[in-house]
């Protein structure tokens, strides 16, 4: 077996249900509800127009500017995947453009999180698949690999594996662990519906602020006398 250039299947994938329950809820929210520890890195930007992104992981460890194996992913993926490209985050040359954008979309990929450039950007506003890359460039790739595909990566520190759930929005991206998957989908319903109740405090008046002065006394902040 050749290290390092290779390719494998998933072994295990997240269910649709699950992935349709995270596409609901603010990727702000379900990062809250992983204690904030986990997080694609503030350079991963969306590139498309508008909306959020929501699919089950299809990993690609890519050689910087180079975009072969890329290609052998898009040919591989079913529909609702995220492709997710771990490409260094060199912005020397785009892993994709317009025409891998378009044989994506007949595929039904759900959506692209690349750690690296892309090029023809009006292609990725005007289609609006869910794209998050590091950069723009019009210098093309290179085919020669190597590269591997359906392997453990990390993006900023953010470890994804071959099947995990793969949310986006304005906010950026967040890798939800498979194993962990359930409990941080309960953990952030149950926070959503509490900032609904907020939300409504705040519309009618009734919103409670004395948490405030409070946790600045419990620090030892002086106040001005009321």
């Amino acid at each position: 077996m050749s290290i390092g250039f290779r390719v494998f299947n998933r072994r295990k994938v997240a269910a649709k249900a699950l992935v349709d329950a995270f596409a609901k809820l603010p990727v702000a929210n379900v990062s809250d509800s992983m204690s904030r520890m986990t997080a694609a890195g503030p350079t991963l930007r969306p590139m498309h127009a508008s909306g959020t992104m929501a699919g089950v992981a299809l990993t690609v460890k890519a050689r910087p500017g180079d975009n072969l194996m890329l290609h052998k992913a898009i040919d591989m993926a079913v529909p609702g995947d995220v492709i997710v490209v771990d490409a260094g985050g060199d912005l020397t040359n785009a892993l994709m453009g317009e025409l891998m954008l378009a044989y994506a979309v007949k595929k039904g990929v759900a959506g692209f999180v690349l750690n690296g450039a892309i090029r023809d950007v009006d292609a990725f506003v005007e289609t609006n698949l869910p794209t998050f890359a590091a950069g723009v460039t019009h210098r093309g790739p290179y085919k020669d690999g190597p590269g591997e595909i359906n392997v453990l990566i990390s993006l900023d520190g953010m470890v994804v594996e071959p099947g995990d759930i793969i949310l986006g929005d304005a906010d950026g991206v967040l890798c939800v662990p498979l194993a962990d998957a359930e409990e941080a989908l309960e953990k952030t319903q149950a926070k959503q519906d509490a900032e609904l109740r907020q939300m409504k405090a705040i519309a009618e008046g009734t919103n409670d602020r004395t948490w405030v002065d409070a946790a600045l006394k419990a620090r030892g902040c002086a106040l001005p006398e009321t």
